[in-house]
């Protein structure tokens, strides 16, 4: 206990006891001044390149200071000296050039000028290697891309896939007619290989400019650099090489949504996702902030659809395309109180497809009798939105004598095969059900590892569809013609994409349309075949296969978020469309609506189509005529004129919005 109070008594002499001298306690250190010192200059050196030329300044300064001390009082220069003004000047222009100290005189002199001159060459040789360093970190950062973005009224896209070059292309066609438009674009990716990569794949983009930021799109900091608080609209890829892509997307949507310095006005937010499992979450986070382009499902749909009809891919590509026509939601312009069938005459250069009711509804070929009211928006196919206007039909515009009375069409069970295998194929399966008549069989032929298990696990949407399964070699002959491809009703192709790259994946699929061609020809049969592409660079490979139709994935993704990015109702839009409830589009044969022994007005036609209660949008011709077909739409054609007459032959196609 004695040592204890001895120890005590003791650490509390020591307090009150004098510190050293230049010493200092901190935190119970002891501190030397010079220690202390050195610490501050080593803050001040940290501070960059502004604190380096502060200190060669400070340095500079006492150089002169003291030589024009020394020159004024000893009046050692020429002439008698120098008064401390002119002493410091001279000083100064030996600081800055060497060459000034070669007239001096006398060796006194000459010393003083000798040291200022050496003293200047070492700060200005320092100087101009902090000024070089500067400028280097500057360009590095440059390079980087981390300078925040001061532009307005902006296309933003965040994250990087294989379909941003098709986004690109297809907003600068939508800018065309813009001031200053600008494309900005973040991914966790080299600022100058995002560059590189978009001149070669993309080319000349006219007068939009793109600009490329180097960041993770889910934060905070780096996000407010692309300045989403002033754009216009932004696109959410769902980015390669991620292990989950969809949680990156929807991450970033929420960063954005929910950003303290996010602004008052509600976004344009299109996202794309893979799996239609995370729409909910991604929804919920979005709010009407966001528009979902599921990728897995739209692909499967439309390769479903177009199975069934076959050049159905070109019909949505012409739709999603800013080249040719486009979906638009605009007013109604003195259509109010007037039915759905009689405003289908309202526009001969454009077509009414459907209406967007107040209430969030989106009806695509709502009933002919559907009265609209003053708050319902129109969605119309037009060339262009300044193409839209109300015009008069005349008089003699609908030719009914031409028009043929509908017959009862019977459907039976289908035969589909499927060679090739992907995550979409669950999808596909379960979308071929809902269309298909009682006692349809679905085969599926590909050798995937742990098909069999996947196949047995289908979840289908109806009991009208049978699935077996076959482990073969798509790419072998022999095995393609062991299943007797020609007895089935049509043939659907698909990529290996999940199991190999896209471009491997797209060769194998290549060489299973060259055997099903050969087998076609060697039998004098022809069936429906429809492909999965992945990259739109290998369709013009594929025409010489001469199947019926190839739909593009990365494509129309791609088309869908631009669209999307520019038309707020898209994505509902297009949900219903490829809903099998409701109205979906239909390729038929032109000569069940009218006479063919004549031509036939484009108001003719959607007179047929009206009294069946569908909505005529275009059609598609079998021949080929010089120029009809410049853009390689299989002979689609979309919003005709409705006063031009023409000639049709028994093989062409009316297309309609029907249910059914």
């Amino acid at each position: 206990m004695g040592s204890i109070i001895r120890q005590t008594a003791a650490r509390a002499a020591g307090k009150g006891a004098p510190a050293k001298l230049g010493v200092t306690k901190s935190r119970g250190y002891d501190v030397t001044l010079s220690e202390r010192l050195r610490y501050a200059f080593d803050k001040s050196m940290a501070a960059g390149p502004i604190a380096l030329m502060g200190w060669l300044a400070l340095i500079s300064l006492i150089v002169i200071v003291v030589a024009a001390i020394l020159l004024t009082v000893t009046r050692i220069g020429p002439d008698g000296g120098f008064d401390v003004i002119e002493a410091a000047w001279q000083s100064l222009m030996r600081t800055m050039d060497a060459g000034a100290m070669g007239g001096d005189d006398g060796w006194a002199f000459r010393g003083i000028t000798l040291v200022v001159t050496l003293a200047g060459i070492l700060v200005f040789s320092a100087l101009i290697g902090i000024i070089a360093t500067g400028i280097d970190t500057k360009l590095d950062e440059l390079r980087k891309g981390r300078s925040r973005v001061l532009e307005s009224d902006h296309t933003v896209i965040l994250n990087w896939s294989a379909s941003i070059f098709d986004i690109i292309s297809e907003l600068t066609i939508a800018n065309a007619s813009r001031k200053r438009p600008r494309i900005v674009i973040m991914a966790d990716k080299d600022k100058v290989e995002m560059e590189d990569e978009i001149a070669d794949k993309v080319g000349p983009t006219g007068k939009t400019r793109i600009i490329c930021r180097s960041g993770d799109p889910t934060d905070l900091f780096d996000l407010s650099l692309v300045n989403p608080q002033a754009c216009r609209s932004i696109v959410v890829v769902s980015p390669d090489g991620a292990d989950d892509p969809d949680s990156q997307v929807i991450k970033t949507v929420l960063a954005l949504t929910n950003d303290p310095k996010r602004r008052d006005d509600r976004y344009r937010i299109a996202a794309e996702l893979r799996d239609a499992k995370n729409a909910e979450v991604a929804r919920i986070v979005g709010g009407d902030e966001v528009q979902l382009v599921l990728a897995d499902d739209l692909i499967s749909r439309i390769v479903v659809q177009s199975s069934r009809q076959a050049g159905l891919s070109a019909v949505y590509s012409e739709l999603l395309d800013f080249d040719g026509c486009e979906i638009y939601t605009t007013e109604l312009e003195g259509l109010a109180g007037t039915t759905y069938g009689e405003a289908l005459t309202a526009y001969e250069d454009s077509a009414l497809i459907g209406l967007r009711f107040a209430d969030g509804q989106t009806r695509m070929n709502p009933p002919m009798d559907t009265v609209i009211p003053e708050d319902a928006r129109a969605i119309i196919i037009a060339e262009d939105d300044a193409a839209i206007r109300m015009t008069t039909p005349p008089e003699d515009a609908v030719d009914p004598t031409q028009i043929r009375k509908p017959k009862a069409a019977r459907r039976a069970a289908e035969r589909v095969l499927i060679l090739g295998w992907n995550r979409r194929g669950p999808i596909i399966a379960s979308e071929l059900s809902k269309y298909v008549k009682a006692g349809s069989l679905l085969t599926v032929a590909a050798d995937t590892p742990g098909l069999l298990d996947e196949i047995a696990a289908l979840p289908l949407g109806s009991k009208n569809l049978k699935v077996e399964t076959r482990i073969i070699d798509t790419s072998h002959a022999a095995s393609i013609d062991a299943l007797n491809p020609l007895g089935y009703d049509s043939v659907m192709v698909l990529g290996y994409s999940d199991t190999i790259e896209a471009q491997s994946a797209d060769t194998r699929t290549l060489i299973t349309l060259l055997h099903l061609r050969k087998l076609s020809e060697r039998e004098g049969q022809r069936v429906s075949v429809v492909s999965e592409m992945i990259d739109i660079r290998n369709r013009e490979l594929a025409e010489v296969t001469r199947a019926d139709d190839f739909v593009v994935s990365n494509k129309l993704i791609s088309l869908m978020l631009a669209q999307a990015s520019e038309n707020e109702y898209l994505s509902d839009i297009f949900g219903d469309l490829l809903d099998e409830e409701g109205s979906e589009i239909y390729m038929r044969p032109i000569g069940d609506y009218v006479d063919l022994g004549r031509p036939v007005s484009g108001y003719t036609l959607m007179e047929a189509a009206r009294r069946r209660g569908e909505t005529a949008i275009g059609y598609r011709r079998r021949r080929e005529e010089d120029g009809a077909d410049a853009r390689n739409m299989g002979g689609v054609v979309v919003n005709p004129s409705k006063s031009q007459a023409q000639e049709f032959l028994p093989e062409d196609r009316l297309i309609v919005l029907a249910e059914g």
